[in-house]
C-alpha cells in the first residue's frame, strides 16, 4: 500500500511541478514510511550469502561463504545484531562452508557472542571446519568462543541455557 501511495504522489507531482520540488516531496514522503532510526543509519549492501532457519527457541544462521573477509565484518555484525531485536533471540551460527575467516571478522564474532550473552541470550557456533578452527585457535579466539562440532549439540546447548535462565529467573 505504501509503495502505491508514493508512486501516485510521485507521478502526479511530475506533471505539475519542477523536478527539484518533485524530488524533495518524494523524499519527504518516503521518510514518512521509514522508521526514523533507519533513515540516518548507513546502508550496508548485502554481499554475504546466508540461510536462516527459525525454530521455536532459536535461529540457525548458515553462512554460505567460503571466506569471511574484513570488509564483511560490518555486515556480519549488523546481521547478527538484528537478531537481538527479534522475539526469538538465541542464535546458532553454522559455519560449515567457511574455509577462512579474517582476523577482524573473527573478532566481530567474539564481540557478537559477548553481546548476546550480555543480553541474556545464547550464541553458539557449530560446524567449524578443522582449518578454520585451527586458524581461530592460533588467534587465541577459539577458547573464548562457544563452539560445538555439530548443529544438534548446539541445539542442546541453547536449550540447556534456556532452562538455566528460567531456573535462575524463578529464584529471584
Amino acid at each position: 500500500m505504501g509503495n502505491t501511495i508514493i508512486t501516485n504522489i510521485f507521478e502526479n507531482s511530475c506533471r505539475l511541478l519542477k523536478p527539484c520540488t518533485v524530488i524533495n516531496r518524494y523524499v519527504s514522503n518516503v521518510k514518512k514510511f521509514l522508521k526514523p532510526e533507519r533513515i540516518n543509519r548507513p546502508l550496508i549492501v548485502s554481499n554475504m550469502n546466508v540461510k536462516t532457519d527459525t525454530k521455536e527457541k532459536f535461529h540457525v544462521i548458515t553462512i554460505q561463504e567460503k571466506n569471511i573477509s574484513a570488509n564483511m565484518t560490518a555486515e556480519l555484525e549488523q546481521l547478527l545484531g538484528s537478531y537481538l531485536q527479534k522475539d526469538v533471540k538465541n542464535v546458532i551460527l553454522n559455519c560449515k562452508d567457511i574455509e577462512t575467516i579474517d582476523d577482524a571478522a573473527a573478532e566481530a564474532l567474539v564481540n557478537c557472542q559477548q553481546a548476546f550473552y550480555e543480553a541474556n541470550h545464547s550464541f553458539v557456533i557449530c560446524h567449524l571446519p578443522a582449518k578454520t578452527e585451527a586458524q581461530l585457535d592460533e588467534q587465541g579466539l577459539l577458547e573464548i568462543m562457544n563452539t560445538t562440532p555439530t548443529e544438534s549439540e548446539a541445539w542442546d546447548i541453547v536449550q540447556m541455557e534456556e532452562i538455566e535462565r528460567e531456573l535462575l529467573n524463578g529464584e529471584d
